[in-house]
């Protein structure tokens, strides 16, 4: 078994994991569309202000699995946050030990203490990090929302109540450029940190831009609705969703300022993107989103407007 450095910004990298994909998925999630180029290639893209290893264990030519992992450039001592997979057909054989012990000697190189990887709660992966030594540091759930049937009449009877004092504004794609600098702003007081990406700690309008543009190169087109007081220009909420060739989406960040909080902008906000998107996307059938169960209020928000728990990941740590 080969251990390789990947580029994960490389359309061939993508071309070269996919068929494993496709076969890890439509067995760990045989409810989900096919795994799309898109779908990896924004998962595997270096994220602004981040370093991202990717290694992939070959046998011979063929990929055999993939550890990747992001580095918060802005916290030099912080863990490398990812993911290890490993392909159905190598299974037992020696690749996950490989690529775990790569990433380590890997975060080693580079002063980082300590890996983080997210992985489905199985037994076979409690006991891989039992054999590992990894501690259980978190757990998380991946929500998903069915867009028709009950769930389409929640988002509507959501959408229909606004909250007095308040107004959307909604786009796709690019921030309109009045708005930019007020939702850096906003977006400077998201507290919760996301795996591999790093917590910006003062946006900026050309932060907002380099996260469209990462978007963008992966084929995904970002849906933004803002809400802003009646009569002001200040963002004080905004909910985001990502929608790719594909008949599911991922949802982004839900974040309402804490002095505009228990008034229902969260609901409101995130039933309206989510029911523009299902109108602007006829294939659109799914959202997924994965939460930390530690985040009661976000957990809770999916739960009211319909999303359905399918599944449960670990999250363990390995010291460097």
């Amino acid at each position: 078994m080969e251990i390789r450095s990947l580029d994960g910004d490389e359309p061939s990298t993508i071309a070269a994991l996919l068929p494993g994909f496709r076969e890890t998925m439509s067995r760990e999630l045989p409810g989900d569309p096919p795994v799309t180029e898109a779908l990896l290639a924004r998962l595997f893209q270096r994220r602004h202000g981040t370093e991202r290893i990717v290694l992939g264990a070959f046998d011979g030519d063929v990929p055999a699995g993939v550890l990747k992992l992001g580095l918060d450039l802005g916290d030099p001592d912080g863990p490398g946050h990812g993911s290890l997979w490993v392909f159905p057909g190598f299974r037992r054989r020696g690749a996950g030990r490989a690529l775990a012990a790569a990433g380590l000697a890997a975060l080693r190189e580079r002063g980082r203490p300590l890996l983080l990887a997210d992985a489905p709660r199985a037994a076979a992966g409690e006991r891989f990090a039992a054999e590992l030594g990894a501690d259980l540091v978190g757990e998380s759930v991946r929500n998903r929302l069915r867009l028709v049937g009950p769930a389409r009449a929640v988002l509507e009877a959501a959408v229909a109540r606004p909250v007095p004092g308040y107004r959307l504004v909604s786009w796709r794609g690019p921030c309109p450029d009045d708005l930019v600098e007020p939702y850096a702003r906003a977006w400077s007081a998201l507290e919760e940190r996301v795996n591999g990406r790093p917590r910006v700690r003062r946006p900026s309008a050309g932060d907002v831009r380099a996260r469209e543009a990462e978007a963008e190169r992966a084929g995904h087109l970002p849906h933004v609705v803002v809400a802003l007081p009646e009569h002001g220009t200040v963002i004080v909420a905004y909910s985001t969703l990502f929608v790719r060739d594909s008949p599911m989406a991922d949802a982004g960040e839900t974040l309402v300022l804490p002095q505009h909080r228990r008034r229902g902008l969260a609901t409101w906000l995130k039933a309206d993107v989510l029911l523009e998107a299902a109108r602007e996307n006829g294939r659109l059938a799914l959202v997924q989103v994965f939460n930390d169960t530690a985040n009661t209020a976000v957990v809770a928000l999916n739960k009211k407007l319909g999303f359905e728990t399918d599944s449960s990941w670990s999250t363990y740590a390995l010291k460097a």
